[in-house]
């Protein structure tokens, strides 16, 4: 049956270059930020669109759109269609000049977790049926963290850190050595400072790879060495190469 919805799904996806403002808080102070782009595809229960920045998996958005009636689980005689979508992929555009996102309806109110803390992400709890939306559920940072502990290598794996602004931009660059790397994130030796929450590219000219992924931690080992701990975002690192 899951089989069948997500072709139904994949089926009805239409390309539609419809304006869409997007909104995201991304902080528990209440920071937000809006930025006014269009879709690349579109269903009843998500869409494709790009943004000049990036926005990590797990985040919710706000959108507002002039969507076609017919496709519509609410709001059926509203000029524009006001949604929460959350982020369930990212990946660099550089035909868009920024990054390509897919996002999965999620309903016309936030969870009220968000409410307390626009920080939270999360993940989805259940497929969406014909008419529903799809549920989230809050995502668990430890089960998250603990995926491919078994997979990790460690080895000094040459790479170029690029630390990306609030517009894409590389705003600082650095060339070191991972610490130690899987296949969804990696320990990198650097003396950038690099807050929690940053977007950063890890490039490696060796194996002619760039991947996006989000500063998760900062610490010194016991050489007095500085540390980020990163995590890949838009694609794994494939480790059958590094073997």
């Amino acid at each position: 049956m899951d089989g069948e919805r997500k072709d139904r799904r994949v089926k009805g996806r239409l390309r539609l270059a419809l304006p869409v403002r997007v909104a995201c808080r991304e902080g528990a102070g209440g920071d937000e930020w809006k930025e006014q782009t269009r879709l690349v595809d579109l269903t009843p229960f998500g869409a494709g669109l790009t943004l000049t920045r990036p926005v990590e998996p797990g985040r919710l958005l706000h959108l507002t759109m002039p969507m076609p009636r017919q496709l519509r689980c609410f709001d059926h005689i509203e000029d524009q269609y006001r949604i929460w979508a959350l982020v369930r992929s990212i990946r660099f555009a550089p035909e868009a000049s920024g990054f390509r996102l897919g996002v999965a309806f999620t309903g016309k109110h936030p969870p009220q977790s968000y409410l307390a803390n626009p920080a939270t992400r999360y993940e989805i709890e259940q497929s969406a049926g014909e008419r529903e939306m799809w549920r989230t559920r809050e995502l668990d940072a430890k089960r998250h963290s603990a995926v491919d502990r078994e997979t990790r290598l460690t080895l000094p794996v040459e790479v170029v850190i690029e630390v990306l602004g609030e517009g894409g931009g590389i705003v600082a660059s650095e060339e070191t050595v991972t610490e130690n790397i899987s296949r969804r994130g990696a320990a990198i030796f650097s003396s950038l400072s690099v807050e929690r929450g940053r977007f950063v590219r890890l490039r490696s000219a060796r194996y002619s790879l760039a991947v996006l992924a989000v500063v998760r931690g900062c610490r010194k080992g016991a050489d007095n060495i500085p540390r980020l701990h990163l995590e890949f975002v838009d694609r794994e690192w494939p480790l059958q190469i590094l073997e």
